[in-house]
């Protein structure tokens, strides 16, 4: 008897892509490990998306699964999709991104060769003609099998991208992405990681992360806030779970998503009045959990100083941030 590979199931929530789509589903459907149903889930295109998903399901119907679904956002169609999914393990590629041939082969070997939950790759973004512009790798110095519980710094240090990880299905029971919420990967994604025991990584860069040129800056909004909101509910699974004793790593998630990803976010919103609001509120946040400003700014990432990696002109907006926060901070107290 033959072993049958494990099978994948890569989730594509789909609005409004139709440059884009074509890219995404050949590299999904030239993959190497060939046990795969990729579900290709419309969430209530205007464009012409649906005709390229039908293309697809017809040239294509032994690995290709077309769902049309009111629009519903991001989390609402990845759900969708995690309901139906039939798979050992799960996978998410959004519809503007492409991937490497090999890169559920090898992320399956991994997760079967270590008895890993979940499975990490880097990422390098490219531009509109294929050009890689940043090269983001994920985990560095560490070995391909991680022991949670001996390197938990991990926990802190990660970039909860949903899309460049493979998941054992299992994961998933009892947890979905909220819905409606924007930050979604920052509320689930660290859950998902709370369950396992080791994770697995591949140094390859399987996953390309397309900048698009025609995508609308956006100006930022009270949206923001759902950081904080996804750091408070992953505090409350950090509490119920195996690793609640590691507080140290606890408060450097708080620091990296909560101020640091917060800040990056506040720095695009334009409004004044607003941008006095959310920093209030994040001014909270740090009072609450005994977050001071010299713990922020000795924040090591991967056994670097944060703050001192950055570009000059966010390192600039940060410090101003801090020295400003101060007497925000006295005016709550």
């Amino acid at each position: 008897m033959t072993n049958v590979p494990s099978k994948v199931s890569i989730i594509v929530p789909v609005y409004n892509v139709e440059n884009y789509l074509a890219k995404c589903l050949d590299s999904l459907i030239n993959q190497t490990h060939q046990n795969i149903e990729i579900l290709v889930v419309n969430d209530g295109s205007k464009d012409n998306s649906e005709q390229i998903i039908q293309n697809y399901a017809q040239k294509y119907p032994e690995k290709i699964k077309p769902f049309v679904k009111e629009n519903g956002g991001l989390s609402d169609a990845r759900n969708f999709g995690v309901d139906r999914a039939t798979g050992d393990y799960i996978g998410f590629v959004d519809s503007d991104d492409y991937v490497t041939p090999t890169m559920f082969e090898e992320m399956v070997n991994l997760a079967e060769k270590h008895y890993s939950k979940m499975v990490i790759c880097n990422i390098q973004k490219v531009d509109q003609n294929g050009n890689v512009t940043q090269k983001l790798t994920q985990i560095p110095n560490m070995p391909e099998k991680i022991d949670l519980n001996k390197n938990f710094s991990v926990f802190s240090d990660l970039s909860y991208f949903a899309c460049n990880k493979l998941f054992k299905k299992e994961l998933f029971n009892g947890k979905r992405f909220k819905k409606g919420a924007h930050f979604e990967d920052i509320q689930l994604i660290p859950q998902l990681l709370l369950e396992c025991e080791t994770i697995a990584q591949t140094q390859n860069f399987h996953y390309q992360y397309l900048e698009r040129t025609d995508s609308i800056t956006k100006t930022h909004t009270e949206k923001g806030l759902d950081i904080l909101k996804a750091v408070e509910e992953v505090e409350m699974a950090f509490e119920q779970s195996r690793y609640s004793g590691k507080r140290k790593e606890l408060k450097n998630f708080q620091i990296f998503e909560g101020v640091y990803s917060f800040l990056a976010y506040l720095a695009f919103v334009k409004d004044e009045k607003l941008f006095y609001e959310m920093s209030s509120k994040l001014g909270l946040f740090m009072k609450k959990r005994n977050i001071k400003i010299k713990d922020i700014l000795k924040y090591s990432r991967f056994d670097k100083n944060y703050l001192l990696s950055l570009p000059l002109k966010k390192k600039i907006f940060y410090l101003l941030f801090f020295a400003g926060q101060k007497r925000l901070i006295r005016k709550l107290v």
